[in-house]
C-alpha cells in the first residue's frame, strides 16, 4: 500500500529525522520526499509518499503522538484513492471538455462525479462522457441555488469543486462551507481588466503578455491563494479573438495542473500563498 503524508508546522530541528525514523522503524519505504522551510514565516512544509504494510488507521495512530509533539497540521491519505470532483460551468465548455478528456485518457487521476451549471448548454457534452448533469438556473434564487449546490456536493461526497469557467460569484457563506475545497480559473488580467470582455479591453491597451490563473476560492473575489499560472506573449497582430483563443488554451493548462496537484496532495497552504511540491 502507498500513502501520502503532508504536513506543516513551526520550523525546528529534528522534524525530518522524526518522520523518517518512524517510517524506517515500521519498515516503510520512502518513494518520494519534498520539503521546504519558509524562513520568513518560520514554518516547515513536507510531503512524503511511502509504501507500508499497515493500514491507514493504524498509521494515523502511529503518527498522532508525533503530530502533537511538533504541532503538525497534517493529512495522511491512501495514494490509491481517487479524489471525487464536482465541476461547475456556465456556457463556455473548453475547460470542462479538457478536464473530461484528460480523465478519460488516463492523464488526470480523478473521478468526476457530476457537473453543475446555471445553464443547460453543456448537458450534451457532459452526458457524452456518461456523467450526471444538473441544471440549476439562477432564476431559482441564489440562496436556493447554492443550497442545492451544497446538497449535491454532499450527495456525491465530492472532495473538490472545480469552477471551470463558472460565471457566478459564490457567496461568502458557500465559500466558508467549502473552504479549501474549491479551485477557480480566470484570465490573468485581473485586476487590470475587470468586467465584461476582458480580452477586448486588453486588446485596446495593447498588452504584450496574457495569461491564466488557477487559485483557491475565498470570500475575497479572485484573490485566493494562487496554485498555478500560465502565460503567453502576444503582439499587435493579435485580434481580440486571437487573444481569447490563446487565453482559453492557457486556462485549460493552468486548471488541469492545479486539479492534478490538488488530487495528488501536492499543495500546502502557507497563509495567503501556496507551497506546490511538483
Amino acid at each position: 500500500m502507498s500513502y501520502i503524508l503532508t504536513l506543516s508546522c513551526p520550523d525546528r530541528p529534528g522534524i525530518v529525522a522524526a518522520v523518517s525514523g518512524l517510517l524506517a522503524s515500521r519498515q516503510c519505504n520512502i518513494l518520494e520526499s519534498q520539503q521546504y522551510g519558509d524562513q520568513d514565516a518560520g514554518r516547515f512544509f513536507l510531503r512524503v509518499q511511502f509504501s507500508a504494510k499497515e493500514g491507514l488507521e493504524e498509521l494515523q495512530g502511529l503518527f498522532a503522538p508525533m503530530a502533537r509533539e511538533f504541532a503538525f497540521d497534517w493529512h495522511l491519505s491512501d495514494a490509491a484513492t481517487r479524489m471525487k470532483v464536482l465541476i461547475m460551468v456556465s456556457k463556455e465548455g473548453h475547460c470542462l471538455n479538457d478536464l473530461l478528456f484528460r480523465v478519460r485518457s488516463g492523464l488526470l487521476d480523478i473521478d468526476v462525479v457530476a457537473v453543475v451549471s446555471n445553464h443547460p448548454d453543456l448537458r450534451p457534452l457532459t452526458q457524452s462522457f456518461g456523467i450526471d448533469y444538473h441544471h440549476l438556473p439562477m432564476s431559482m434564487g441564489k440562496p436556493a441555488q447554492e443550497a442545492e449546490i451544497l446538497t449535491l456536493v454532499q450527495h456525491y461526497d465530492a472532495d473538490l469543486v472545480v469552477l471551470a469557467r463558472y460565471m457566478q460569484i459564490l457567496t461568502d457563506d458557500l465559500c466558508a462551507k467549502l473552504q479549501g475545497k474549491v479551485i477557480n480559473i480566470h484570465h490573468s488580467f485581473l485586476p487590470s481588466f475587470k468586467g465584461a470582455k476582458p480580452y477586448h479591453q486588453a486588446y485596446k491597451r495593447g498588452v504584450k503578455l496574457i495569461g491564466a490563473t488557477a487559485h483557491y476560492v475565498t470570500p475575497d473575489l479572485d484573490e485566493g491563494p494562487i496554485i498555478e499560472q500560465e502565460v503567453s506573449r502576444v503582439d499587435h497582430t493579435h485580434t481580440p479573438e486571437d487573444l481569447r483563443r490563446v487565453g482559453r488554451d492557457m486556462e485549460c493548462l493552468a486548471l488541469a495542473r492545479a486539479v492534478r496537484w490538488h488530487a495528488e496532495h501536492r499543495i500546502l497552504l502557507n497563509g495567503e500563498k501556496t507551497i506546490v511540491f511538483r
